[in-house]
């Protein structure tokens, strides 16, 4: 029997500001990254939205166009108190923006201005990941080379920051505590996820159009928004991302079994979303199997080490390391059909791959150079 029968998802072509279409308390997580302000690639979104924006840059004013870049993205971070169900949490990725203006070289914290922004609408800060983007650029280093005093530190890390609406979320029901059971991650995955430092996930490279010229995308790799997911959310949740970009989230909510809400202003973005998430199928699959695989290192290592997994996950079959994974339990997509404008159901199934419980096999293969994650091919979502 399946953990959920199927899940829904809906994007909606419009600006976020207002999250309109989306009802009070209905949401349980939020997943997103929007423009950056101060970063030369978002100037016409952000100038579009204030004018005022284009002015202060013109003038050499980057304060006032700092700030005038955060007032646009404010009533987002306003609505999503609204849209929160209490207990619910919020993640934003961001990054600093360095900048010259007027032939002067600063730092824009972004990260801080979000995290004024979000108090000053009532949500709490709770401890923000720092995530490090692995970097073997040699031209990276910025200002006068070897000679003291004007080199300026090199900028390789974002910010994710994690806000929740009110006290912790309470689980009262019987239903709801299976649900948080099932709901469970690995206890070694534990120890990778909730660490506040992330070195291990690549950036995503920025999309390129056709004519050479830099579409506007915001995009994170699949990783980072499907750990977040799991981290903060349960099976049949929904996840809300006011600047879905290309779909990334909603592509992860799809992968973990919950339901997902996007916002996206860009008609041009429209194609990329639907064939991101056309390969979720597959894409799918070959998580569970990396977590599988990843979950098979471990318990050969650490029986090795320490003795057997005292306990037995039930579902899978196989030996985990705590008593709360014992009903957690993971499941692919069957099949996933287009409803109606923009709206989507993802119906589930057990993961039916012949080595679905962690062996030595998928130990020995899971540092393949050919191995799943490699190989994630994307297809054209047939809507008609």
């Amino acid at each position: 029997m399946g953990i959920v029968a199927a899940t829904n998802h809906r994007i909606w072509m419009t600006e976020a500001r207002g999250l309109d279409g989306v009802a009070e308390q209905s949401v349980d997580l939020v997943v997103t990254s929007p423009p950056y302000p101060m970063i030369q690639m978002w100037d016409t979104l952000f100038e579009a939205a204030d004018p005022l924006i284009g002015e202060a840059l013109a003038q050499s004013n980057g304060a006032i166009a700092f700030e005038r870049m955060h007032l646009c993205l404010d009533p987002v971070w306003q609505a999503l108190f609204r849209v929160l169900k209490p207990g619910g949490i919020a993640c934003v990725n961001i990054g600093d923006a360095t900048r010259s203006i007027g032939g002067q070289f600063q730092l824009f914290s972004n990260h801080s201005r979000i995290i004024s922004s979000f108090t000053a609408s009532g949500f709490q800060q709770l401890p923000t990941i720092i995530w490090r983007k692995p970097t073997n650029a040699p031209t990276k280093f910025m200002g006068s080379g070897m000679l003291p005093p004007s080199a300026y530190v090199t900028l390789e890390h974002e910010y994710i920051l994690i806000f929740r609406k009110g006290t912790k979320r309470a689980f009262t029901e019987d239903h709801e505590k299976q649900e948080r059971r099932k709901s469970a991650y690995f206890w070694e995955e534990r120890n990778i996820w909730f660490s506040d430092i992330w070195t291990d996930l690549r950036g995503t490279a920025q999309l390129i159009d056709s004519d050479g010229g830099r579409r506007r995308s915001g995009a994170f790799p699949l990783e980072l928004p499907y750990r977040l997911v799991n981290m903060f959310s349960l099976i049949g949740d929904t996840v809300l991302d006011p600047f879905i970009g290309t779909g990334t989230t909603m592509l992860a909510a799809m992968c973990a079994a919950r339901n997902s809400i996007g916002f996206e202003s860009d008609d041009a973005l429209q194609s990329v979303i639907l064939e991101k998430i056309a390969s979720a199928h597959e894409t799918s699959s070959l998580l569970v199997r990396e977590r599988l695989q990843a979950h098979a290192i471990f318990a050969h290592q650490r029986s090795k080490s320490r003795g057997a997994l005292k306990y037995y996950n039930t579902p899978h079959g196989f030996p985990v390391m705590t008593r709360h994974e014992e009903a957690l339990r993971l499941e692919t997509i069957k099949n996933l059909h287009y409803a109606s404008n923009n709206r989507f159901n993802v119906v589930y199934e057990p993961f039916s791959d012949n080595r679905n419980a962690p062996t030595s096999d998928m130990a020995l293969n899971a540092s393949d150079p050919q191995s799943p994650r490699r190989r994630i091919r994307t297809r054209q979502l047939k809507l008609f």
